[in-house]
């Protein structure tokens, strides 16, 4: 009960600003990535599909829409490998087990990771109608998402998956309150456990995600995938300046760990993405999170008790 309350508190705190793009605009990452099955993982995605939780407050009891920004496969911001062939699939879930579902919550598309009823869903191929424009999803009744009490809101899922072809599909999204127009819901967040993304072209711009450590975490393990050693991941938080976490080559995964400090509870870590200055151009990675117990950490994109700020001295971590 205690922890419950603690995040509730946090999450009050965290999202005053309440902006609901999917990246959202702290996390500075062009575009969420998804690539068809038949795609090489050396192309930067290990599994083809991601989930996208949103989190709905239990005061908001209006009707609600999750739009997808240029939701299909081809024209200028998606990734061609030779033709355009990719299909993608969203997919978006409610009702009992959508999160609460052990496997809804691991980082890979295997199990029952489409828990939950589903609600709506949408394929999309090449399709110019939507190449750097909006689909809308919905509107959904507040009261259709999973109830949990340790968020004091309703949940939902929406899963993107590659279900043929072999391009990369780039998008984002925005929870909102209307169909055709981004008007976010106070109080609302996102998160993920796992974050496959799009790199920037520009050694200048950095990226951040937002993994929680949540009470009872001893130390947490940092996997990335083909990160194609383009720069530096680098960990701040409330008592790390900045700790580099080693990354991994083309088509591989690589893994670090890291102590977890008592000020470190309850807070988020800032993972800065730092591009090398010999540019590499459309890099997709994939990182993911878990602690001691080999559970799943989650990426808010609001992070929960605002983005980390470092307050003293970097002590020693004995894992390094």
């Amino acid at each position: 009960m205690k922890r419950d309350l603690y995040i509730i508190l946090l999450l009050s705190i965290s999202v005053s600003g309440f902006s609901q793009p999917v990246p959202n605009v702290e996390e500075n990452i062009p575009h969420l990535m998804t690539f068809g099955k038949l795609a090489e993982t050396s192309w930067g995605d290990d599994d083809f599909s991601q989930a996208f939780f949103f989190l709905i407050p239990q005061e908001y009891d209006q009707p609600f829409f999750i739009r997808v920004f240029d939701p299909d496969t081809g024209g200028d911001i998606d990734e061609i490998a030779g033709d355009w062939n990719t299909r993608c699939t969203y997919e978006v879930f409610g009702g009992e087990g959508v999160w609460t579902e052990p496997d809804a919550r691991e980082t890979h598309p295997f199990g029952n990771y489409k828990s939950g009823t589903l609600l709506a869903s949408r394929a999309f191929a090449e399709n110019p109608r939507y190449d750097n424009g909006w689909y809308t999803f919905g509107p959904f009744n507040p009261a259709q998402g999973e109830y949990v009490e340790m968020y004091q809101g309703r949940i939902f899922k929406i899963i993107c998956e590659g279900v043929s072809g072999d391009d990369g599909n780039m998008y984002r999204y925005y929870l909102s309150t209307e169909a055709d127009d981004n008007r976010p819901i106070e109080g609302a967040n996102a998160f993920a456990y796992e974050y496959s993304f799009r790199m920037h072209n520009d050694v200048n711009e950095v990226s951040h995600i937002y993994p929680y450590i949540e009470d009872g975490t001893v130390t947490v393990k940092i996997s990335n995938f083909d990160w194609d050693t383009d720069g530096n991941m680098v960990v701040i938080s409330v008592a790390r300046q900045g700790r580099e976490v080693r990354v991994s080559g083309e088509d591989h995964w690589t893994e670090d760990e890291l102590r977890i400090q008592d000020e470190e509870i309850g807070t988020s870590f800032d993972f800065r993405f730092v591009k090398a200055r010999n540019l590499v151009r459309n890099n997709n990675v994939v990182v993911n999170v878990r602690n001691q117990r080999n559970e799943t950490l989650p990426f808010y994109t609001i992070p929960i008790g605002g983005v980390p700020r470092y307050r003293g001295e970097v002590e020693f971590d004995p894992i390094d």
